[in-house]
């Protein structure tokens, strides 16, 4: 059985880092309970969740996506951008290192959440979060392991994963990029159909492949209906509490479905 790697919400989760949006009120309790039922999603589409360690301490911490990336049998411990975070990877490092082979990265920044994997191929956001010398640090460590890391500057969203991801193949057979093309540049993308948001929908680009489901925001019902009508069993899921802070659906787990 899969693993998907999951971290509580904070209690201080209202004191999260913001790059892209303005700082609304957040109600930890009900972004807690929507976590919960993010989990619930995830344990329905067939994988075990496992919490790592709470870090009540770190506002950001539910975000474990930027603190490593799994690689099969490895996982690759970042160094993410914001500093504050940089003891949430630590935690992660050792929360992991029973069941990965752990590489670490040393120099650079690089969020988790600015790395999208399709097949073999690691397309890197460079960010505000993520810079040159965290993609020339992860390429050395990805191409020992058999990965080529393609560069994707970007400035229009937090993280590559907020404008693109990788929603799986569709009933055609065809690996599906779900895109917001005002955002990241369709042209990186090789040997993939592209399939935009609709335009009202900006943020509806990040969605959560899991086993043969995909879980979705239930906030942009447009886009949801062009993944189903590409034969997607689309889960919509209510993170709107979390989205305050900037997150998506793929920043809350780190997906493990080889274990």
């Amino acid at each position: 059985m899969g693993v998907a790697f999951t971290r509580a919400v904070s209690p201080n989760f209202s004191n999260c880092e913001l790059t892209h949006l303005g700082r609304a009120p957040i109600e930890p309790a009900r972004a807690a309970r929507q976590h919960q039922a993010y989990e619930q999603a995830i344990a329905d589409a067939g994988l075990k969740v496992v919490r790592l360690p709470a870090l009540d301490q770190h506002p950001d911490g539910v975000f474990v996506e930027d603190t490593a990336i799994i690689l099969g049998e490895h996982a690759v411990i970042t160094r993410p951008g914001a500093p504050s975070r940089r003891p949430e990877a630590d935690n992660t490092a050792d929360a992991l290192s029973d069941r990965f082979t752990v590489h670490r990265l040393r120099r650079g920044r690089l969020d988790g959440g600015d790395v999208l994997r399709i097949g073999d191929k690691l397309y890197v956001g460079q960010s505000t979060r993520t810079d040159c010398a965290g993609i020339v640090a992860l390429a050395n460590i990805a191409g020992r392991l058999g990965h080529e890391v393609i560069e994707v500057p970007h400035d229009r969203c937090l993280h590559l994963k907020t404008g693109a991801t990788h929603a799986g193949r569709d009933s055609a057979g065809r690996d599906v990029v779900l895109i917001n093309p005002d955002w990241i540049d369709p042209g990186v993308f090789d040997d993939v159909f592209l399939l935009p948001t609709h335009p009202n929908e900006a943020f509806g680009a990040n969605a959560l492949r899991v086993g043969e489901r995909l879980i979705y925001p239930s906030a942009y019902p447009h886009t949801a209906e062009r993944l189903r009508a590409l034969g997607f069993d689309v889960d919509e899921v209510d993170i709107s509490e979390l989205e305050k802070a900037e997150a998506g659906l793929t920043c809350m787990s780190l997906i493990a479905e080889e274990l």
